[in-house]
């Protein structure tokens, strides 16, 4: 199987429907929250070359996408998906690791960041650097946390002040020296 890994340009902006399902399926059949995105949103990711897609052939195997908050301080990988049947096989680790590099290019002293309750996602993040943090080290903009709204998991975060929820907070910060 030969997946092709890429930024997303125009041309893919016609899978965006058939990503928000995947994404909207995947949070269904293993009951996390996930934060629901519109086809539009993953277009504007799309045409803002913000966004990684893996393709077989014209099969949409893969997904992730890039926002930057807070004055471009903070820059968030989200949106991690792999299709059901390519799942098992390091594709996401492919994904994420070609995420954080447009990240790096794009917002090269931003922190960047993620939430997620998936183990296999933080152990691709601690293998990129990132650590788990508590909130407070993430970005304060009001526009990301809006975006947990959809959530099935909000009213945790929400009754917390945003302290606490079931999502790990992740943090990479390029100016922190390696331990």
């Amino acid at each position: 199987m030969a997946i092709d890994i890429q930024v997303a340009n125009q041309n893919h902006t016609t899978y965006a429907t058939k990503i928000v399902s995947m994404i909207e399926d995947a949070a269904q059949k293993r009951g996390t929250g996930i934060a629901k995105r519109k086809p539009e949103y993953i277009v504007q990711k799309i045409e803002e070359g913000k966004a990684i897609i893996a393709l077989d052939g014209d099969i949409v195997a893969g997904f992730c996408y890039i926002e930057s908050w807070g004055h471009d301080k903070y820059v968030a990988n989200s949106g991690l998906i792999v299709h059901e049947d390519y799942r098992g096989q390091g594709l996401s680790k492919k994904i994420k690791q070609k995420a954080f590099e447009l990240s790096r290019e794009k917002f090269p002293t931003a922190k960047l960041f993620g939430l997620t309750t998936s183990l296999p996602v933080m152990k691709i993040n601690s293998e990129l650097g990132y650590r788990p943090v508590t909130f407070s080290e993430l970005t304060d903009d009001e526009q990301f946390w809006k975006g947990c709204q959809s959530c099935v998991n909000y009213d945790i975060l929400t009754r917390t002040d945003k302290k606490h929820c079931l999502c790990t907070g992740m943090l990479m910060d390029p100016n922190e020296k390696k331990k």
